[in-house]
């Protein structure tokens, strides 16, 4: 029966509301008759009903754990018979879980007891186990800087975790706990993530332990600037969802939660976890070593857009835009130079620019690797040499004397020390150099590799006063910050997120 013969007559009109009107309120369903139809040749229907995640989570679950961390710090000083005092302490250790305030000084006379450290809660994050025998995988920031990190399970045991390496330009960091047989999820493989999947996210947002958040990806490879390129998804992700596991339908562990897009410090519908073939490959590297080593062939580079792709004679716009050459470099050694386009490395192609760190970085420093260019209307092949990234130096947690500090702070920057290159390269020296951004800093379009030289017409000499000149900084104000990038400076006022 055609649908227009349905709607014959005025009568036949209000009936059919009617019936349909009625239907919806106590619950009758709508007689077949007035249901839709699908036409002849019509597309099938391609998504029927809802996902149950109730067996999934209750895999998986077991192997999620929370983690907090705490931090050792001199308490302030209390006289002989202070009962006030330490009843003040006492107040600020149970209720803001922060130092106590500096304490006036002692009149003289009074008779002073030594200071003592405290160990004080600083985070709460997640992780997930990978092996029974208490292989933990987290987000390096969410350990970074702590004096101990403990994990939780969900049988409610805890365990004094042993930091095993962490690795800043992934955000990958490795635990250790004490046991055997425990709950472990299993490894999927990121490559084969498909846009619009289901997957669930279970971690502990605001510390409320293994919180099941649902969503799809939402795009694969997405490029925010960090070293390797995130699968986005609408997965709900706040703060303490940082180092928990992504997961698909089947049960595998697809990616590690660790970056949310926000103006408020919150969840606002996108979400970012680190692909699991790339954590996984940066873990093996940690439990061997306690360090990772990367590739590089010294090169700056740059997106190829369609209009540069046809001036060049390029069929198509990929591969990535060689704009620098660094001096003495691999690259130069092999006869690449500026202009040209890096179509393949060690014959995988290159997409798109931000593909090439990646690629290169999996690429065994001392190695040789051919490389593919496009340069005057022809592609030809070079050898060149790799060479190794310079050492992430926060690596290994008993490398503190080389310790290159990267914060994060109300602006959305990780900041790092100049290595002596960028230090020539610098008026002065002076200066901190971006390694990654986001929040309010990328609105404004900062990017890593920026280089800030002042803060409020103040020098910045280095990460560790960046921080101190930040915290206090008023965040109702707009902070002033001179940025250099390449040979040219600007000053460019950011607004601080509201804490």
């Amino acid at each position: 029966m055609k649908v227009s013969l349905l709607f014959k007559t005025e009568k036949n009109v209000s009936a059919l509301l009617a019936t349909v009107l009625l239907g919806a309120c106590i619950g009758f369903a709508v007689p077949a008759a007035v249901a839709a139809t699908p036409q002849a040749g019509a597309a099938p229907v391609l998504v029927t009903g809802l996902p149950d995640f109730t067996e999934l989570v209750e895999k998986t679950g077991p192997a999620v754990v929370n983690i907090r961390t705490t931090e050792k710090v001199q308490m302030g000083s209390t006289t002989a018979g202070g009962e006030e005092d330490e009843q003040m302490q006492e107040f600020f250790r149970r209720f803001f879980g922060t130092p106590v305030p500096k304490q006036a000084p002692s009149p003289k006379g009074r008779k002073q007891a030594p200071q003592q450290e405290e160990e004080v809660a600083r985070g709460v994050g997640s992780g997930f186990i990978i092996s029974q025998d208490g292989y933990v995988l987290t987000n390096a920031h969410v350990v970074d800087g702590a004096s101990e990190v403990y994990v939780k399970l969900t049988d409610k045991r805890e365990f004094k975790a042993k930091v095993i390496g962490t690795d800043k330009r992934s955000d990958v960091a490795v635990l250790k706990i004490e046991g055997s047989k425990l709950p472990r999820l299993t490894i999927g493989d990121s490559e084969k993530v498909k846009v619009g999947e289901w997957v669930i996210a279970i971690g502990s947002p605001f510390d409320l332990d293994n919180t099941v958040t649902a969503g799809i990806v939402s795009a694969k490879a997405r490029d925010t600037g960090d070293y390797l390129p995130l699968i986005q998804t609408d997965v709900a992700v706040n703060p303490g969802n940082s180092g928990g596991p992504l997961i698909n339908m089947r049960g595998e562990v697809i990616g590690i939660n660790s970056q949310i897009y926000s103006r408020s410090g919150g969840y606002m519908g996108i979400s970012f976890a680190i692909p699991i073939d790339e954590a996984i490959r940066v873990a093996e590297q940690l439990k061997s070593s306690g360090k990772v080593t990367r590739g590089r062939i010294g090169v700056q580079i740059a997106e190829v857009s369609k209009e540069v792709a046809e001036s060049i004679g390029l069929t198509k716009a990929q591969g990535a835009l060689v704009t620098r050459v660094e001096a003495g470099g691999p690259a130069e050694k092999a006869g690449i130079q500026d202009g040209d386009v890096i179509l393949k490395f060690n014959g995988v192609i290159v997409e798109k620019s931000s593909n090439l760190p990646g690629i290169v970085g999996v690429a065994k420093p001392g190695s040789k690797a051919t490389v593919s260019i496009w340069r005057k209307g022809a592609a030809r092949d070079l050898t060149v040499g790799v060479a190794e990234v310079d050492a992430d130096k926060s690596v290994a947690k008993t490398d503190k004397k080389a310790k290159q500090e990267r914060v994060s702070n109300i602006l959305g920057i990780y900041v790092s020390d100049l290595n002596a290159a960028q230090k020539k390269e610098t008026p002065g020296g002076i200066g901190v150099v971006i390694d990654t951004v986001d929040g309010p800093a990328a609105q404004v379009g900062l990017r890593a590799g920026d280089i800030i030289l002042t803060m409020n017409n103040v020098d910045v000499k280095d990460a560790k006063q960046f921080s101190a000149m930040l915290a206090k900084a008023d965040p109702k104000k707009a902070v002033v910050l001179l940025v250099r990038r390449g040979d040219a400076s600007q000053f460019i006022p950011i607004r601080p997120v509201a804490p």
